[in-house]
């Protein structure tokens, strides 16, 4: 017996031990074999696109890659047709979802597995975060001040109408997909809410960059829509707000905690942390020299603290950072650099993402039948008609005309990516079905589509400025015509030689550039001239009154200074517009050209505008129309658009472009105002950059030996004073109505005692055949036996009005000189040549008068655009395109000075 059991226990034992022993081999081996990970990658046979939880950065990567570059390859084509980013990224999101490159096989499975979804979604929802504080940052509470009664009607009834609507075709909705995959049961009414929110929402972000790109922002029907568009949002969010904690809640009471909670947060945030904030903000001068990397990290440490909040008692987190940028100030423009430090990671990454995954949420596939899409035309119809009569009827009732209204109408219909982001919470929610998900994503894609073709549709550029003209009682509404009886076409000279006086410059606006600035105001000044010297004492001795004050002056030239910047894709580029007042108050350079008018005895504004730079001029043409300005001063420029580009490639690659916008601009303003191109060479003397570029070798001093060199490299970038503060202007008058514009100008500006001026009337004889310049002035034919008498006839029809008009503008010119000012006798020359060569004579001349005073402070050559002793000026590809054949003829001449060539408006024409 003892041996059975002695036997029996030594079985036992060395089978465990054999047992514990393959059993630890095993597991060494096992151990073995995943200690040692590959670190070739794709050189070991990797495969990059597998997912792996422990290294999930490099299938994230391929994931953005992909949507990034699709959605960027689909808004090129969408934004010719004027459609936002968000169209073509909801739009891609779609196409690589279940319902195009998901029937792939094995593409969804691949590049977006389901267990690679969650890594995609938190960055896209961290992203979503940043946009929504963004958002908050954008939204400015002052565009409510001005039309706020037809914006709290026009917002009241845009989201009471589809409201209600939506509510209706809710019931239709809950009682058919209510027990879908994929939702939660819910009370009817947190349903009806919901939708009645998703149908009542306006997409307040893409609402600013659609009225910028239409150029509709600063008038009222922009103002209306934007502040009716602020109110509709923030209702819109306390609303999805409670539909939110209802569906987190378990009971009605708990919804009643989480709704006082949030009301007493958004307390605490205007009333303690935005103080407190403020404080910090002035301390370290972030409101006057921007934020520093500390206060950002501050501000973000505020952004995502409150959307940690608002997540943790119930209600979304992008609650919170919305309320976060409420709180953030708009003064000296900090809200706007906040959001340049952050807009371009979010915008080009993060919202992508977040719009792409809504995409994919969205199965085409699932609209299969006849009461599917009757729900989509419904909800459509609903979301569309609904915003759109509501609005539009009660910006009628506030006295707005029709097309205004249906224009606020169009634009508060557009629906955008807020709409996204609420059907995108109430899928999260398990509120909506991924089908009625896709419904209402449709919605959303057909309402923005059609926001920017139908607003253009509705509310065209030429009935807003015939509604502007009839505004300003300009014109007769049923009739377009003036009101005021035009101009005959032909005066005699004396009623020419009296606007002289009464037609002189009294309102200039004026494109300021920054590389022409010193140019720009030195010939301003001309207009003001310098104040009259008055005796001045110290206020502590006696004087009377008449010796303290100076005498009244008349009523001074009014310059407006003009700005132009380009409105880019960036969301600061939109708050830039909606902020333009401010910066015009802000901007070094038009406070700059503010006071130096002021001491020349000008009236000076100025003013920032933001447009798409292909809108420059046209931009431009409406300010001078709007500012009712006798002329236009454009600068000319031999870079490109960019200011401060000159020279090297850019300049050669984008000189034809500014030579355009001149172009453009010359030709849009020549039924507004007159206009002046200046093209300077030296004009305020002589230039240090200009100086510097005729010596590109020059050698320059390096940091090593700077302190030895300190005195040579002041006296190298010292400019000295100018000696004489005089200019010489020279017009060589043909004639014309550009002419007599240049001559009332020339005269305005030799009132100014610094100016002394020749004016040389070129009476043309014979036929010329053609000038030193290559231009041609010969006529294109002549009489042959093969020519019919009727083209000779009108030739010399032509030619003998020609003589007329040469005889009239020399009988003014006689009488100008005849009757000329004696404080404009000795310093204004006025003679008369004939000639047969005009251009050569006119160059030869010039040469003889300007560059003779090397130390005064530049010489200047006043020309006509336009002129019938000197033929036409359409060449494209060439300067006398734009500046005409003499203007270009003096600027390639190179003489040594500079150019102003004058364009008369299209009421001065009488030829």
């Amino acid at each position: 017996m003892a041996t059975t059991v002695t036997a029996f226990l030594t079985e036992t034992i060395t089978a465990t031990v054999a047992a514990a022993s393959v059993s630890a081999s095993a597991s060494a081996s096992a151990t073995a074999g995943q200690s040692v990970t590959p670190q070739g990658g794709i050189l070991e046979g990797e495969n990059p696109t597998h997912y792996d939880p422990k290294n999930p950065i490099i299938l994230f990567i391929i994931q953005a890659g992909i949507i990034i570059i699709f959605c960027r390859l689909l808004h090129y084509p969408l934004s010719l047709l004027r459609q936002p980013r968000v169209i073509a990224e909801v739009i891609g999101g779609v196409l690589l979802g279940p319902s195009v490159m998901g029937r792939i096989p094995s593409f969804t499975s691949t590049i977006f597995p389901p267990a690679a979804i969650p890594n995609l979604s938190l960055v896209a929802n961290l992203g979503l975060v940043l946009f929504l504080f963004i958002v908050g940052l954008e939204v400015d509470l002052r565009w409510v001040r001005g039309e706020w009664r037809v914006a709290a009607g026009v917002a009241a009834a845009g989201m009471g109408v589809p409201f209600g609507l939506g509510v209706g075709i809710a019931y239709g909705l809950y009682h058919d997909f209510r027990d879908e995959p994929g939702t939660e049961p819910i009370a009817f009414g947190t349903y009806a809410l919901f939708i009645g929110v998703a149908m009542a929402i306006t997409a307040f972000p893409v609402l600013c960059r659609i009225l910028t790109e239409l150029k509709l922002l600063s008038t009222p029907v922009g103002i209306i829509v934007l502040s009716a568009g602020v109110g509709n949002d923030v209702v819109g969010w306390i609303l999805l707000a409670l539909c939110v904690a209802l569906v987190n809640s378990g009971s009605g009471v708990a919804a009643v905690w989480v709704l006082l909670t949030a009301v007493g947060y958004t307390l605490f945030l205007f009333f303690a942390v935005r103080p407190a904030f403020m404080s910090v903000l002035k301390r370290t001068r972030a409101l006057e020299d921007g934020p520093s990397q500390g206060v950002i990290a501050l501000t973000l440490l505020i952004a995502l603290s409150s959307a940690f909040f608002t997540g943790v008692i119930g209600v979304h987190p992008i609650f919170g950072a919305f309320m976060a940028g409420l709180i953030c100030p708009h003064d000296g423009g900090f809200a706007i650099k906040v959001t340049e430090k952050i807009e371009d990671l979010v915008s080009a990454l993060f919202l992508p993402l977040y719009f792409a995954l809504s995409g994919l949420s969205t199965n085409v596939g699932l609209l299969d039948s006849g009461k599917t899409w009757g729900y989509v035309i419904g909800v459509t119809l609903i979301a569309f008609l609904g915003k759109f009569s509501a609005a539009s009827v009660a910006a009628r009732m506030s006295g707005l005309f029709w097309r205004e209204s249906m224009a606020i109408g169009s634009l508060m219909s557009c629906k955008g990516l807020v709409e996204l982001i609420v059907l995108n919470i109430g899928l999260q929610a398990r509120i909506l079905s991924q089908r009625t998900f896709t419904i209402f994503v449709v919605m959303a894609l057909v309402t923005t589509f059609a926001t920017t073709p139908l607003t253009v549709a509705l509310y065209p550029m030429w009935y807003q400025k015939k509604l502007e003209a009839w505004k300003k009682g300009l014109i007769d509404w049923d009739t377009g015509r003036p009101t005021t009886k035009g101009r005959a076409e032909e005066e005699d000279v004396s009623v020419v030689a009296a606007r002289l006086e009464s037609g002189k410059v009294r309102d200039l606006l004026v494109y300021l550039r920054l590389e022409n600035m010193p140019a720009l105001m030195t010939f301003v000044s001309l207009l003001g001239g310098r104040p009259h010297e008055i005796k001045r004492v110290h206020p502590s001795h006696a004087a009377t009154p008449s010796e303290a004050e100076p005498t009244a002056p008349t009523r001074p030239v009014e310059v407006h200074g003009v700005r132009l910047m380009e409105l880019t894709e960036r969301d600061s580029s939109v708050m830039r517009v909606s902020e333009a007042e401010d910066l015009s108050w802000r901007d070094p350079i038009i406070n700059t050209f503010r006071n130096f008018g002021r001491l020349y005895n000008l009236g000076v504004s100025g003013e920032v505008l933001i447009a798409p730079e292909s809108s420059f001029a046209e931009l431009l043409v409406s300010q001078a129309g709007r500012e009712g300005v006798d002329m236009l001063l454009l600068p000319w420029s031999e870079g490109g658009m960019r200011e401060g580009q000159r020279g090297g490639f850019e300049g050669l690659r984008d000189e034809r472009t500014y030579a355009a916008f001149v172009g453009e601009a010359v030709e849009g303003a020549s039924s507004t105002c007159n206009v002046a191109v200046l093209v300077n060479k030296g004009f305020g003397g002589s230039s240090p950059v200009e100086e510097h570029r005729l010596h590109p070798l020059r050698r320059r001093t390096s940091a090593m030996n700077i302190s030895a060199h300190s005195h040579s490299v002041r006296e190298k970038t010292v400019a000295p004073p100018i000696p004489d503060r005089s200019h010489h202007v020279y017009m060589p008058f043909f004639g014309g109505a550009d002419g007599r514009v240049a001559l009332r100008l020339v005269l305005q500006l030799a009132a100014n005692a610094d100016i002394t001026a020749t004016i040389v009337f070129f009476e043309r004889v014979g036929s010329g055949e053609a000038s030193s310049s290559g231009v041609d002035l010969s006529p294109t034919t002549s009489r042959t036996e093969d020519t019919p008498l009727r083209t000779v006839q009108s030739k010399t029809k032509d030619s003998t009005h020609e003589a007329e008009l040469q005889d009239r503008d020399l009988a003014l010119f006689e009488s100008i000189r005849r009757s000329l000012p004696e404080n404009l006798a000795s310093r204004v020359l006025l003679e008369s040549a004939q000639t047969s060569t005009p251009i050569e004579d006119a160059m030869a001349r010039a040469e003889m008068e300007v560059g003779q005073n090397l130390r005064n402070a530049g010489d200047l050559i006043v020309v006509a655009r336009k002129s019938n002793a000197i033929g036409a000026t359409d060449r494209p590809g060439s300067s006398y395109g734009t500046l005409g054949v003499l203007g270009g003829s003096f600027v390639d001449r190179g003489l040594s000075a500079s150019v102003l060539v004058v364009q008369g408006a299209r009421g001065h024409r009488h030829e």
